[in-house]
């Protein structure tokens, strides 16, 4: 008899899906628990009842799985941001191999061997922040977005973001309620501050504020400036203009308030300038773990040609342009190629050209200039490559392709068609670019089947 809504049942969690919710059954129905461990025997309370599955919330764990722990962020209920801290990171990593494992088997029907995840560190590894801004009767909430909402979760300190943006985000929101702020309504279209934004550098120690704005200034902007600047390491003060009415956070013209326009950072030796508008890896030393996992797999002894597709700012092209002949990057954002030449030109790197082009369009254009590469890099959005992309890379007969991405449900289908295409699936190497998040970062390489 399937379940129905406000049914209270007893389950047990056989295994945790790939959003992070426990997943139980119940007279062979599934169940989807937020925050049940596998494990864990529970009494739940059911809050959606379709026919083919369940959602139920934990109203008390009759015995708890081995792999719990004692929750250390009063958030982790509220937010959604995390959805691993009442287990062990050790845990985690097992069902983010598994969650690896099952994408390639279930979805590209592929075998592939999965290496252990890689892991950088686990706290405090963001290197940027986007707090939205909200009111409330007696005062200002600034936090996060609660898990599938708009409602803001007012946080005083996050334990994925560096401790020196909590004291940044009470110092602004000290001066909103001084200067009775008004702040963002996006219902009504109204009121001045949307979101601060906050970048850090890890390697170079300089920080980035940017509050959003729906204006082009700020009242008490000095007092302002002045506390701010007050924080180690403050290298740039500044706005971001978005008057528009639109889920969007950046808008496109920014007005620096105090010190530079951009920060500087260093990633895998090659040195880094970041605007707000910037694409850089949120979190440091696991993209520098990731790119030098893509390294070893590219292979490259100096001889070779790369083409970088989906390159962003360049910054993977660019840590492995001293191992390759040439390097050719390709974005489709505009702001973004300007700043992979700029980074070229400014660690004196010769070897790397970037066109900016749609990922289609851009490689019929480099095949039918003849260019052969020996290695094609994939680090496609989360949407992962068209069919037409994936054929035209094929075509060009490169001798390995490295597929990075985000999303191995996207990832695994891809690579399913490349092998179609000729491209054997060799090994895989997930890399925690997000812990404690359900996000898992993969590598993948792909060798040529001789024929």
């Amino acid at each position: 008899m399937p379940l129905s809504k406000n049914q209270e049942i007893k389950l047990h969690i056989d295994s945790v899906s790939s959003e992070g919710s426990g997943v139980g059954r119940y007279d062979g129905q599934a169940v989807f628990v937020s925050g049940a461990a596998e494990g864990d025997e529970l009494l739940v309370h059911i809050i959606k009842a379709k026919k083919t599955y369940a959602v139920g919330k934990i109203v008390e764990i009759l015995t708890p799985s081995k792999d719990r722990t004692e929750v250390d962020c009063p958030y982790f209920k509220q937010c959604g941001g995390c959805v691993y801290r009442h287990i062990s990171y050790e845990a985690e990593k097992r069902i983010k191999m598994q969650k690896v494992k099952d994408a390639f088997l279930r979805i590209g029907h592929i075998d592939i061997p999965v290496k252990e995840i890689i892991t950088a560190n686990t706290e405090r590894y963001r290197n940027k922040a986007e707090y939205p801004v909200g009111r409330t009767v007696n005062g200002v909430q600034i936090g996060f977005y609660a898990n599938r909402s708009h409602r803001i979760i007012d946080a005083e300190d996050c334990l994925l973001q560096p401790a020196e943006f909590a004291e940044i985000v009470e110092i602004i929101r000290k001066w909103i309620l001084e200067n009775h702020i008004s702040v963002w309504n996006s219902e009504t279209g109204e009121g001045l501050l949307r979101h601060i934004y906050i970048r850090k550098g890890f390697v170079s120690g300089e920080i980035m504020v940017c509050l959003v704005v729906n204006g082009e200034s700020v009242p008490n902007e000095e007092r302002l400036i002045g506390e701010l600047s007050k924080i180690t390491g403050m290298a740039s003060i500044a706005l971001n203009v978005n008057t528009e009415n639109t889920n969007v956070i950046l808008g496109e013209k920014v007005n620096v308030l105090a010190g530079s326009e951009k920060i500087s950072d260093t990633l895998c030796g090659v040195e880094i300038e970041l605007s707000p508008l910037s694409f850089y890896q949120v979190n440091h030393d696991g993209a520098e773990a990731l790119y030098k996992k893509a390294a070893e797999y590219a292979g490259l002894s100096g001889s070779e040609t790369v083409i970088d597709l989906y390159c962003g700012a360049g910054t993977i092209g660019l840590s492995m342009a001293h191992k390759a002949k040439r390097v050719i990057g390709v974005e489709i954002i505009p702001e973004a190629v300007e700043d992979a030449k700029k980074n070229a030109e400014r660690n004196g790197i010769g070897n790397c050209e970037f066109y900016c082009a749609d990922a289609s369009a851009a490689v019929k254009i480099l095949k039918d200039k003849d260019i052969k590469p020996d290695v094609v890099l994939l680090d496609p959005p989360r949407k992962g490559c068209s069919k037409e992309v994936l054929s035209f890379v094929a075509e060009m007969n490169p001798d390995r392709i490295v597929y990075i991405s985000c999303d191995v449900s996207t990832q695994s289908r891809d690579c399913a068609v490349l092998k179609s295409l000729g491209y054997e699936p060799t090994e895989a190497t997930p890399v925690d670019m997000f812990p404690r998040t359900s996000h898992v970062e993969c590598v993948v390489l792909m060798s040529r089947v001789e024929k």
